[in-house]
Parts: structure tokens; sequence; C-alpha cells
């Protein structure tokens, strides 16, 4: 214990451990080079100077470590994956083409392979050539030829220039009674205003992808080129 006098001669104790001034076993005097420079320790590097460990890059210099790449070339790492082909996939989960089958990149719809969406040239030529035929067969003979033609998705036109109605929500020819909606009450949507739906129904051709008229909407139908009468087999 060490005894401390004050001004009024009153004793206090302090422990031995007690880190105070009066105990220079706990905190020694500092030392004289301490004393002269309060700040000693570790020598300070001067302002904007780097400071101790590795040296620094220069400005805008890659970094240690891996090397970089260039700009727009593949990281290091597993090799990218080849593009996926077209036609591999179809529909929003990606779905498999089925076989026998190709998607349409103007359309978008699956259509049978060896068919393709009939041109417009080719359907306004349908629409004149139906005219002479009608004339030739006495206008009965050509409803009674549509009647036979209807169950394999054609009208007496589309059978003479090789086309041939197809329904893609079945992936099907249209048969007889979805020919019978499209020629009688499609044309009757098609003629219910006279030249104006008529014009209607031939710009829908001209600028939709699937190239659907009004008849072919009614029904639920497009007209597919097949030269190979792949869907009569």
């Amino acid at each position: 214990m060490v005894a401390v006098s004050d001004n009024s001669d009153q004793t206090q104790s302090y422990p031995s451990s007690a880190p105070t001034q009066f105990n220079p076993q706990v905190n020694p005097p500092p030392w004289p080079s301490q004393q002269a420079d309060p700040s000693a320790g570790f020598p300070q590097t001067p302002p904007g100077a780097p400071g101790p460990g590795f040296p620094q890059a220069p400005l805008g210099a890659p970094g240690p470590g891996f090397p970089q790449a260039p700009l727009g070339a593949p990281g290091p790492g597993f090799p990218q994956a080849p593009p996926v082909p077209v036609g591999y996939g179809y529909g929003q989960y990606g779905d498999p083409v089925p076989a026998g089958m190709y998607l349409d990149q103007q359309s978008g719809l699956m259509l049978p392979e060896g068919t393709q969406l009939a041109t417009s040239g080719r359907r306004i030529g349908a629409f004149f050539l139906a005219i002479p035929l009608s004339i030739i067969t006495l206008g009965i003979g050509y409803v009674i030829w549509g009647l036979i033609v209807w169950g394999n998705g054609q009208t007496p036109a589309l059978q003479v220039l090789g086309m041939r109605c197809y329904r893609p929500e079945t992936s099907s020819v249209a048969g007889f009674w979805w020919m019978a909606l499209r020629e009688v009450v499609g044309r009757i949507a098609d003629g219910i205003l006279s030249i104006i739906t008529g014009l209607i129904s031939l710009i829908f051709m001209l600028t939709r992808p699937d190239r659907r008229t009004l008849h072919d909407l009614v029904a639920g139908t497009v007209v597919l080129h097949d030269p190979d009468k792949v869907l009569s087999r």
C-alpha cells in the first residue's frame, strides 16, 4: 500500500496495482524519445504517399491476381454453350417440336413438314379462279364438287391450286363441318357489309402473319400450300 498526503493532512491509501502516476511499477515513465515526440511509434507516411504493404498498381492498370480477359471476350471458366438451333422448341415452356412438324417463324404456328402457308398471290388466284369454275360447272356442279372436297379441307379452287385448309389448334386438316362453317357462315361474314367487310377480309390476309381472312377466323383455319399432298396421306 502507498500512503499519499494532501493539503488537508489526510492519508489516502492506493493499492499497489492501481494505474496512477504515483505507482511507477504499473505506469512506468515514458522513454526519452517519447517525451520529445508524443507521436512516436511507427514512422508516418507523407500525405498522398502509399502506405506500407504491397505496391500499388498504377491508376487504370489491372491489380494483381488472374489476368483480365479482353473486353468482350468470355471470362475464364467453363466454355460457353452453343446457340440453340432454330426450331428446337416452341411455346413458353420450351416444348419439343413434334415429329413431322416444324415451327413457322413468320406466323409462329406449328405446321406439317412439306407444307407452308399459302402466299397472298395464290390465295387471290383461288378467289378469281372460283368464278370461271362456277360458270363452267353451271353453278350447281360447283356446289356438288365443293360438298365432295370439303371433307379433305378444300374447295374446288383450292384443290386445283394444291392448297388445303388446316386447323393449327387440333393439328389436323379441317373436316367437312369445319369447312361448312368456313364456306357458309364465314362467307356470310365476308359479305355482310358487302364491299366493306370483303375489303377488311382482304386486308387481314395481306397484313396478318398467318394470312387469315374473316372466314378463316370464323372456322379457325389457315390455308396451306401442299404441293406433295402430305396432308392427304
